[in-house]
């Protein structure tokens, strides 16, 4: 068990998933989050303001560089569970993980169609497409806590405890 748990701390590629204790894919899903959490601020906006148009064009413009940051944390976040040892629970919450985080790209995927079917006046966001990300928001929400089970609990792309012990030891000076 020992040796499993270890290679899940390991990176497949350390050039392409970050080296030993520094993981890019928690740093490169920061880029989706932020860019949906925004774009559902900026629809929400669009309801209430005098002149919708900029909002309702900036949602769609973060939406889109939320799936590009998606699509790179994707790639990055793949190479970190073809490190946990299938068969387990941690690589079963994995794959939920990523397949929740397929889902919701592909719901703002949609939305991004949808919106610039829809985006030729300078009206706000529909119900319909602000509907459908809130609702992507819940189900990144959860893959969001499933991600951190995978870090925090299962220990996955984590340093193990005798690296992490070097940060706790009380240097004296003479």
């Amino acid at each position: 068990m020992t040796n499993e748990l270890e290679q899940a701390k390991r990176p497949v590629s350390a050039m392409l998933a970050g080296p030993y204790g520094h993981p890019f894919h928690p740093i490169l899903v920061t880029v989706p989050i932020g860019a949906w959490v925004s774009s559902l601020v900026f629809d929400i906006g669009s309801l209430i303001v005098d002149d919708p148009g900029f909002l309702a064009r900036g949602s769609v413009w973060l939406i889109a560089i939320g799936v590009v940051g998606a699509l790179a944390a994707a790639t990055v976040g793949t190479l970190d569970l073809l490190a946990i040892p299938t068969g387990t629970r941690a690589f079963r919450t994995g794959l939920i993980h990523m397949s929740l985080n397929l889902v919701v790209t592909a719901a703002y995927v949609v939305g991004f169609f949808w919106r610039r079917a829809a985006s030729d006046g300078p009206g706000p966001v529909g119900i319909g497409p602000l509907v459908l990300s809130a609702a992507a928001l819940v189900a990144l929400a959860a893959s969001g806590y499933l991600g951190g089970k995978l870090a925090y609990h299962y220990g996955v792309r984590v340093a193990g405890e005798s690296t992490q012990a070097e940060g706790y030891a009380i240097h004296r000076t003479a």
